[in-house]
């Protein structure tokens, strides 16, 4: 007798829960874009992570809890160029969330494209008490307050302007000899020069055009090449410390510059992103446009309140303006504001079974 053919269940019920859930470790995620780069919002599975300060909890989950950065953010659950962001209670009462800001290169102090993908969550999920026309969010970074004006009609995010920490000029006119752009990309030149900006995070900032390789997604893997070549030698010979916060150090990212879009709903400048351990920036990168327009003023090219049209490598924007000027440390610096969107694309819960061979992920 033959066996019986099992029968599918068409229900609209929604599935039940793997089986081997109960020993599973549960997150429970709502997945966005914020104009073409990833953010996994963790909404849950995290308890609250040790630490007075958002950044003292940034440490403690960089000493003790990076193997679950890095399951979710490395494939089989997420991807090459995987980003995120983990909700957290705030340590400071004028903070509505705390947020550990993750990718696949490590745990960040501040993330542009993240907060907006965060308030945009919050405000379309219900975790903050919305108001029309604009829902002020206070999020408690490891970097510093952060606020995010959301744009919002009939319960949607329209557009998100974030008011960043303190941005300012590293060094002007740094040169750093990167032998291997020479000897394995063929390029005419081993020397760089490059300026170096802080925006939440470290960025080396440069003209591609210096490198004679056009700005094109055609020649993506060069510029690859020629960005993760800068910041390993940067990092050897020169490595930038944040002057008030030495735990915030390194360069994790080179900002290769071209001209912007003319014409309208152009742009004021374009940059392809290049990332540790090897990625684009798929947005033009928030805390970045802010240590690009810290640049721009230093050198005298960019005034307070004057909109900063930047403009990533797939062509989609943010909008960055210079509202005042700060300090940081004995440097310095500018407030900046940029703006964008984002888009909710999924939700729902990753479990780490027990059983998995692959309980940190895998990068191929």
């Amino acid at each position: 007798m033959a066996a019986e053919r099992s029968r599918p269940t068409h229900t609209s019920r929604p599935p039940r829960a793997p089986r081997w859930a109960a020993g599973a470790r549960r997150f429970s995620v709502v997945d966005s874009h914020t104009e073409g780069m990833p953010t996994r919002v963790v909404t849950d599975g995290f308890g609250v992570i040790p630490g007075a300060t958002m950044a003292a909890r940034r440490r403690h989950f960089v000493e003790h809890l990076d193997h679950l950065r890095r399951l979710l953010m490395n494939e089989p659950h997420g991807h090459p160029a995987m980003s995120g962001a983990i909700l957290q209670p705030p340590t400071r009462p004028d903070a509505d969330w705390g947020v550990v800001y993750i990718e696949v290169s490590g745990c960040l102090p501040m993330c542009g494209h993240g907060t907006i993908g965060v308030a945009t969550v919050l405000v379309e999920t219900g975790l903050v008490t919305v108001t029309e026309p604009v829902t002020t969010v206070s999020l408690d970074t490891p970097a510093g307050l952060v606020r995010a004006e959301v744009a919002v009609r009939d319960g949607r995010a329209e557009h998100v302007t974030i008011h960043n920490v303190a941005s300012y000029a590293h060094e002007l006119d740094a040169t750093v000899e990167v032998p291997a752009l020479e000897r394995d990309l063929g390029l005419d030149t081993a020397e760089i020069r490059y300026d170096m900006a802080y925006g939440g995070n470290f960025y080396a900032i440069t003209p591609l055009a210096a490198l004679g390789i056009p700005f094109t997604t055609a020649r993506k893997d060069d510029i690859l090449a020629a960005g993760l070549a800068v910041m390993d030698a940067i990092n050897k010979h020169n490595r930038p410390v944040h002057p008030t916060d030495p735990t915030i150090s390194g360069c994790r990212h080179v900002q290769f510059t071209a001209p912007g879009t003319p014409g309208p709903g152009g742009s004021d400048a374009r940059n392809a992103m290049a990332i540790h351990p090897g990625w684009f920036d798929r947005s033009p990168c928030g805390t970045g446009t802010s240590a690009r327009m810290a640049q721009l003023h230093a050198r005298g090219e960019l005034p307070l309140h004057q909109d900063f049209v930047n403009e990533s490598f797939i062509g989609t924007r943010f909008t960055g303006r210079l509202v005042g000027t700060d300090r940081v440390g004995d440097r310095p610096a500018v407030t900046p504001t940029v703006t964008g969107r984002a888009w909710i694309t999924g939700m729902g819960d990753h479990y780490l079974d027990p059983t998995d061979p692959f309980p940190e992920g895998f990068v191929l």
